[in-house]
């Protein structure tokens, strides 16, 4: 009887064990998967405070399309100098990526299409065409596509029907000029030669860009009752016959405004002009560094900086190209080859003294085919 009391005493204490475990048992789960789902939101919050983060410092990455009319020492010193703007500006968080979209129209409409689309496929973000010929032909193969453009060393962009204004260009495009002030350049070619009779107007036809300065050089002569001799071409053949044309009529010196055509083939008829004494001035330094006498113009190193600071605000800074102003510049400086000065019988002393009314600084340059980099 003692034994089954005793046996039945400790079955009861056992259940009764038993009955006040499981609480605890269901208590620590509880705490497990409380701790659980602590560690999980924890571990979702630092996920998403990572992810934030990534964000945050994520690059921004803009393709710059830059698209050169023809290789040139004006044009490749614009380029140089905005590509290196670019990449002084690809910082903070922004990157400009243009090593696989820079491209060379090499003078050839039809290659200056095929490069635009090109661009178009490759989908950059902006589109920097360099020199009138190639931004008309970005212009108007971009139409609809939504692509800003940022032009560059373009002359005259209304006289081009390129923008409406220079200050609300209009439209997905704005840009860079290299306006040439010609009134400044016949100056310069009376204070060398006051007795100067017969000037030569040295273009191509096919540059809208000359157009102007052309019609201003001639008003300007016009009024000092000088005889003007106009001869153009189109290709460094046709250039260097309208050269023997112009040294045959015996003209007193030679105007060319910014036209890329002359410029390319100045290396291949420079030394023609030395022999029949011939000054030759041009509408940028590049031309006195190929050969002429005398180059007068913007500072093409500044103008690509500028250039590559509008493509900035275009892009990064949310600017609109329709109310982004064209920029202009006169630097007033004129640049001499003293090699052809010297042959040409000036003193640069002299040279100096007479052109110091009308610019800001004079410049001495020696002939080459490139700018020094």
């Amino acid at each position: 009887m003692k034994k089954r009391l005793l046996a039945t005493l400790c079955l009861a204490s056992v259940l009764s064990l038993a009955a006040c475990s499981k609480p605890a048992e269901k208590a620590e789960s509880k705490g497990e998967e409380s701790v659980s789902a602590e560690e999980k939101g924890t571990e979702a919050k630092k996920e998403e405070k990572t992810e934030e983060k990534g964000d945050a410092g994520e690059e921004k990455t803009y393709k710059v399309g830059i698209l050169k009319f023809m290789d040139h020492p004006s044009l490749n010193q614009i380029e140089d100098s905005l590509c290196t703007e670019l990449d002084s500006l690809s910082k903070d968080g922004v990157k400009y990526e243009y090593k696989e979209y820079k491209l060379n129209g090499q003078g050839d409409a039809s290659v200056l299409n095929q490069m635009t689309a090109q661009l178009l496929s490759d989908k950059v973000d902006v589109i920097v065409p360099i020199a009138t010929p190639a931004v008309q032909v970005v212009q108007s193969g971009t139409e609809g596509k939504n692509v800003p453009i940022v032009f560059s060393a373009v002359s005259d962009p209304v006289s081009a029907k390129l923008v409406k204004s220079m200050e609300e260009p209009g439209g997905m495009i704005t840009g860079t000029s290299d306006y040439l002030n010609t009134d400044a350049i016949m100056n310069l070619i009376f204070a060398a030669n006051k007795d100067a009779k017969k000037i030569g107007l040295l273009y191509s036809k096919s540059e809208d860009s000359s157009k102007a300065p052309i019609e201003d050089a001639k008003k300007f002569l016009a009024n000092k009752g000088v005889e003007v001799v106009e001869k153009t071409g189109t290709t460094t053949d046709e250039v260097n016959q309208a050269v023997d044309a112009l040294i045959a009529e015996k003209v007193d010196a030679i105007f060319t405004p910014t036209d890329n055509t002359i410029q390319k083939a100045e290396l291949s008829f420079y030394e023609k002009l030395q022999k029949a004494k011939i000054p030759h001035y041009g509408g940028a330094d590049s031309f006195a560094l190929n050969g002429a006498f005398a180059g007068y113009g913007v500072d093409y190193v500044q103008l690509g900086k500028a250039t590559a600071d509008m493509v900035d605000e275009v892009l990064h800074g949310g600017k609109e190209t329709a109310t982004l102003p064209v920029q202009t510049f006169d630097n007033g400086i004129a640049t001499v080859n003293t090699d052809t000065a010297e042959k040409l019988g000036f003193s640069m002393d002299e040279l100096k003294e007479v052109f110091k009314p009308y610019c800001t600084k004079v410049e001495e340059i020696k002939t080459n085919q490139e700018f020094a980099k």
